[in-house]
């Protein structure tokens, strides 16, 4: 299958099920998660037809499309952006089955109109990750802000106009940036090679002056630091987390903010490797602020749901570090890390939304008590927690492994300090679980919240076992990603360091 079929599945689904009549809610249902079951098998068919051995782009579709300004319809994964895709396509049916009634719960909108916006976003997230043109590829990072803007705006909690409203004017206003530093590399290309291009390989290939990188840079930089999001353009997370339902806070926070780390890696140092290198201390120290930021906001939530996107600020930190560490075993880990974020976070969402629909409330203080009336629920919570503080035997440890021995060996500093941000991790997990599920359950808890239902179980227990296999067995992910973090290296020109042998230098030298 070509990469334009899988993004036309999703897109079909979506018009049939916003064209079926209305009020034929449970049709609506089931055609949307037939075709997201659908879009799944086939992705992840595609990724394991991937040549492992082969890092550069495969399934490589190139179609003129605006010929007068070098734009063409340019798709093509490799082994990051397909371990992405493939993530995004199994995580919406699990959505949508745990969101079964999302839009029941929220009293707001159609269920027609909410699965169509879902599956809508789907094509936007397999595009975004496919691009292969930096045109395209804006057009699908600014396309994405449509459906999330109105899953947000109009089935979101009490709050959830300002939310919607504030997340776009963030993500507008670093796509503005992009765009004018995507029009500057335009003209930088036309100056070298005769010809304007938006081609992904051409660009790659382009000498441009020191000077003019630096300046290009920051323009994209910008705008994927506010999707990733970075301290201080993070601000728009919390609030549209917490206003949205907790299928779109997955998506939201489990794949979509991945676009932002996903261009650092994939576009920003391939394109521009002086400027990379010339502002990797500062974003560094940027990553380091946020692991620290993200963990003590978390620990001072009262909101679950807030909880959780802080602490993915804090997640996204370890994330960006390991990228502009340069070294394999940060770009491997960078990207491993995004894929099970995505999983673990995406399970602390969709439980929080299990007991929220319940109880009627996200706080931490209506709870307590909820493992002695709902067991299954409270060792599901557990799970995905340890997974999210990266407990090993998780999938979250590996990656987290591998970025802090990755950083250290260039920059041992912030790795010893982000360390220190493990065990916030741990304290705001173990600190939420804790309120929520042991003690005594008040009259409350204990006439609202019941057993997880079996539908719930279908959607959430599939993510556990991601979590734990790819916790027990990695390689199979790396043996996709390593290759292309190598050429990355390459493209960069970087290498990683020789491994210190200072003792043995000196024992021999004293046998002599």
């Amino acid at each position: 299958m070509s990469l334009t079929a899988l993004m036309l599945l999703p897109l079909i689904g979506a018009v049939v099920v916003f064209a079926l009549p209305a009020g034929r809610d449970l049709l609506a249902k089931q055609v949307a998660l037939g075709f997201g079951l659908v879009v799944a098998v086939a992705a992840v068919v595609m990724g394991l037809g991937m040549d492992k051995s082969n890092g550069g782009l495969q399934y490589v579709e190139k179609y003129s499309w605006i010929p007068s300004f070098g734009i063409s319809w340019g798709l093509g994964v490799d082994g990051i952006s397909i371990v992405l895709i493939v993530m995004a396509a199994v995580m919406v049916p699990l959505v949508f089955i745990a969101g079964w009634n999302d839009v029941e719960n929220a009293g707001r909108g159609t269920v027609k109109g909410f699965f169509s916006l879902m599956l809508l976003l789907e094509v936007f997230m397999i595009g975004v990750f496919a691009a292969t043109d930096l045109f395209l590829f804006y057009v699908f990072f600014e396309a994405m802000l449509i459906p999330i803007y109105f899953l947000i705006g109009r089935f979101g909690g009490p709050q959830r106009a300002y939310a919607a409203m504030k997340f776009l004017l963030y993500s507008l206003v670093g796509g503005l940036f992009m765009l004018a530093a995507l029009i500057g590399l335009y003209v930088v290309s036309a100056r070298e090679l005769g010809a304007g291009t938006f081609d992904y390989t051409a660009l790659t290939q382009l000498h441009i002056d020191p000077a003019t990188q630096k300046m290009l840079f920051l323009g994209f930089f910008f705008a994927f630091a506010v999707k990733a999001p970075m301290v201080p353009f993070h601000t728009w997370l919390p609030d549209a987390a917490a206003e949205s339902t907790p299928g779109t806070a997955t998506l939201l926070v489990g794949v979509l903010d991945k676009v932002g780390t996903f261009g650092m890696i994939h576009y920003l140092l391939p394109i521009f490797p002086d400027a990379s290198k010339y502002f990797a201390p500062a974003i560094i120290t940027l990553a380091v602020i946020s692991i620290f930021y993200g963990a003590l906001l978390a620990i001072g939530q009262s909101d679950m749901m807030r909880l959780v996107a802080f602490s993915s600020v804090s997640h996204f930190g370890f994330i960006v570090m390991g990228i502009f560490a340069f070294t394999s075993q940060g770009l491997s880990g960078s990207t491993l890390y995004m894929v099970n974020h995505g999983f673990s976070t995406g399970a602390l969402f969709l439980v929080v939304g299990y007991l929220s629909s319940r109880r009627g409330s996200k706080n931490i203080a209506d709870f307590g008590g909820v493992q002695k009336v709902a067991p299954i629920m409270a060792g599901v919570f557990l799970l995905a927690g340890l997974s999210s503080l990266a407990l090993p035997g998780m999938s979250s440890f590996v990656s987290e492994f591998l970025v802090l021995v990755g950083t250290f060996s260039e920059y041992p500093q912030a790795a010893n300090i982000a360390t220190v941000g493990i065990v916030l991790a741990a304290f705001y997990i173990l600190w939420m679980y804790q309120r929520t599920m042991t003690g005594e359950p008040s009259q409350e808890v204990s006439s609202t919240v019941n057993e997880i239902s079996k539908r719930e179980l279908v959607a959430i227990v599939p993510i556990i076992a991601i979590i734990i296999a790819f916790g027990l067995f990695p390689q199979g992910l790396l043996n996709i990603i390593n290759p292309t973090t190598k050429q990355v290296q390459s493209t960069v020109q970087v290498v990683d360091p020789a491994p210190a042998v200072q003792g043995l230098a000196s024992t021999e030298g004293s046998g002599s």
